[in-house]
């Protein structure tokens, strides 16, 4: 029997935020809001702010998201992800996943971070942020800042993942393979990259097109042959079959040209993300958790926080009394209850919590470039220096005694 779907949260417009403080309704009161986060009485005490992020961060590089104005879930009524216990119960399912993947992923590996991405390297720089929690699976936080710590959340595109064995395969890879054994869908793929109907980021003239962008790399082809597409299995199960949690030999069977056959128990690969109905690794979760409980301050960047993940991290900040700034394009899920002691006249400029309704690609430069102006903000990254000179000192005194 089929498991019944769950409901996607939040998909409806969320109520519109009251803005706190009521000046930052302008870039200028905003980058000063956000400005007095950093540098108030409780930031003195703790120079330890970590940024939760979301969708919302990689609009600007071309990317759907779920709830933001364009999102998903606002102008495709009807979408619905694959969920994991379909995509590993199925073949066909396994089939329309990977045939709309290799549709959208030329589009997604070429795609960059943007300033909003550059802005958070500029704030770890500055010795203002330790860590990034994301929900994104687009790798565009550890490209952006690879000193910077990044948690994925959710996981990374850039990988697929055995079911089985838990190897990996690099993203680029495993489309090589898909465009061997769909020559077809390949040549059909060259054709609308040609035509520049994955050049448009809107979504009506997508939809114009005959196409339909969700998130994540995934192209919607109404009435497509899906059932025709082939996928490989995991050439390490391949080679040296599992054995499955019952304790038999899996059995891993592919075809004259190596496309995996649905009779096989065994060597599938997904995505190397957290799909709809798939649990978070729990040492991915403790980290989290970690990085909050030990954080002096949360910065939520893009994000509705409509996923329970990232809303319970949130909410583990509010607990904890430290402060929380925002920053999302629309409505955050109980975002009331973020800002319930704090009201918009209130005499704090953004010390004690900011809730900002701004794109974060025009924000984030320009706050980093206030900040960089800040002669409270070169204190703490020289201290920081120094504390990091010492600390090599230390260590190098520790090797030669």
């Amino acid at each position: 029997m089929r498991e019944p779907f769950r409901r996607i949260p939040f998909t409806d417009v969320l109520p519109s935020p009251t803005i706190v403080p009521r000046t930052a309704t302008t870039i200028s009161g905003a980058v000063a809001a956000l400005q007095d986060f950093f540098q108030g009485p409780l930031a003195k005490v703790s120079h330890s702010t970590v940024v939760l992020s979301g969708a919302g961060l990689s609009v600007a590089s071309g990317l759907a998201d779920y709830r933001g104005p364009k999102g998903t879930y606002r102008v495709n009524k009807t979408y619905r992800p694959i969920y994991y216990n379909e995509f590993v119960q199925s073949h066909e399912v396994r089939k329309r996943y990977w045939a709309r993947s290799f549709l959208g992923w030329t589009t997604l590996s070429r795609a960059k971070p943007n300033a909003g991405h550059y802005a958070v390297k500029a704030l770890g720089d500055l010795g203002l942020v330790q860590k990034v929690i994301t929900q994104n699976v687009d790798s565009f936080h550890p490209m952006a800042h690879p000193q910077l710590p990044t948690i994925e959340l959710h996981g990374y595109l850039r990988s697929c993942v055995c079911t089985s064995c838990k190897e990996k395969l690099p993203r680029d890879t495993f489309q090589s393979e898909l465009a061997r054994l769909n020559p077809a869908w390949a040549a059909f793929l060259q054709e609308i990259l040609a035509s520049g109907a994955l050049d448009t980021e809107d979504p009506d003239e997508r939809r114009a097109r005959g196409l339909r962008t969700n998130p994540d790399g995934d192209v919607d082809l109404p009435d497509a042959p899906y059932t025709t597409f082939r996928y490989p299995a995991c050439p390490r199960c391949l080679t040296a079959p599992p054995i499955t949690s019952d304790g038999s030999l899996g059995k891993v069977e592919v075809d004259a040209d190596g496309a995996l056959k649905p009779t096989s128990t065994a060597g599938i690969l997904k995505p190397a993300v957290v799909m709809f109905g798939e649990n978070i690794q729990p040492s991915i979760k403790t980290e989290a958790e970690k990085a909050i409980v030990t954080a002096g301050s949360l910065l939520v960047l893009g994000t509705s926080l409509a996923t329970y993940s990232a809303w319970r991290l949130a909410k583990r900040a509010k607990d904890r009394g430290i402060p929380i700034a925002i920053v999302n394009l629309g409505g955050v899920r109980g975002e009331n209850e973020f800002f319930t002691d704090l009201r918009p006249s209130s005499f704090q400029r953004g010390h004690r919590g900011v809730r900002i309704e701004m794109s974060t690609e025009e924000l984030l430069p320009a706050l980093v470039e206030k900040l960089r102006q800040s002669s409270s903000i070169r204190a703490i990254r020289e201290d920081r220096d120094h504390s990091a000179e010492q600390h090599s000192a230390s260590a190098v005194k520790d090797t030669m005694s």
